[in-house]
């Protein structure tokens, strides 16, 4: 957790910037919205579960006290089961998100699609009923002022996470509705080493609904979805992804996500200023 000698670009400002609250995954809502606001970071990216633990509504009046955006929230998804009555279940869970979504003041919900169901093979079905769930979801969505973001994992989650494992595919699938219900998400970690992306963002267009940094390093850690690295730390050609989706149309919040323990058993204030400073040099 250093700091590099690369030097930030013309024009590089935080104006965009929004910490994922996943980065300081330790720290309280009120401990990340106030350090958002001391370093100058104007967009927070929420998760449901800290949300409920300190209240939908007073994490609501919380950011929108403290000036902040919320830029998107995590997650809903996990709609590949093959038993209807979980399949109602979840779809019941992503209608609720939605509603935090609409509560929160955030148009984005991140959607991570689902892995395998247990003992099946049949990723074909697993993504059709992924496409079936967005339909039902997509005009409850709209009706709330919220956008379904579909993410692309890494091909490695494709087993237990994310069926979804390219932009491409999650272009396709988002192409089946109309834009103002689904879009994508471009991640940097999940998407860079595909050597068809850059035609993907610009496939993507106006479906970009949310744009991710952190950076790839390796050796990976046993557990591989703790294998984000701050960026500048691995070998993601950050700066070019951005200028990529601005291409595509994408000129909104830029959120840095980084699940790693590292960060996480580091004080909330050094992670944030470590973030600010990685982003300017390598982001932009």
């Amino acid at each position: 957790m250093t700091s590099t000698n690369a030097v930030p670009r013309a024009g590089a400002d935080l104006s965009r910037l929004s910490l994922n609250q996943a980065t300081t995954k330790y720290a309280d809502l009120e401990t990340v919205v106030a350090e958002c606001v001391r370093a100058g970071i104007p967009g927070v990216g929420l998760w449901r579960e800290p949300v409920a633990e300190y209240g939908l509504a007073r994490s609501a009046a919380l950011v929108r006290k403290a000036g902040l955006q919320v830029t998107s929230l995590c997650r809903g998804g996990f709609f590949t089961a093959s038993d209807p009555g979980e399949r109602a279940a979840a779809l019941e869970e992503n209608r609720r998100a939605v509603d935090e979504c609409a509560e929160l003041g955030t148009s984005v919900l991140v959607l991570v699609s689902g892995g395998l169901p247990a003992g099946s093979t049949d990723v074909d079905g697993a993504r059709e009923r992924v496409a079936d769930a967005l339909g039902e979801l997509g005009p409850y969505a709209r009706e709330r002022g919220v956008r379904l973001a579909v993410e692309p994992l890494h091909p490695m989650f494709c087993s237990d996470r994310c069926v979804i494992s390219t932009l491409d595919q999650a272009v396709d699938l988002a192409n089946r509705f109309p834009a103002d219900q689904v879009g994508v998400v471009v991640d940097a970690y999940h998407v860079w080493w595909d050597p068809n992306v850059y035609r993907a963002i610009e496939r993507a267009g106006e479906r970009i609904a949310s744009y991710q940094v952190c950076d790839w390093v390796t050796p990976l850690p046993a557990d591989v979805l703790l294998g984000r690295g701050m960026m500048g730390d691995g070998c993601v050609e950050l700066a070019r992804l951005r200028e990529a989706v601005e291409r595509a149309g994408y000129d909104g919040p830029i959120e840095v996500e980084i699940f790693n323990q590292e960060l996480w058993d580091t004080a909330p204030r050094q992670v944030v200023d470590l973030t600010v400073e990685r982003y300017l040099r390598h982001v932009w």
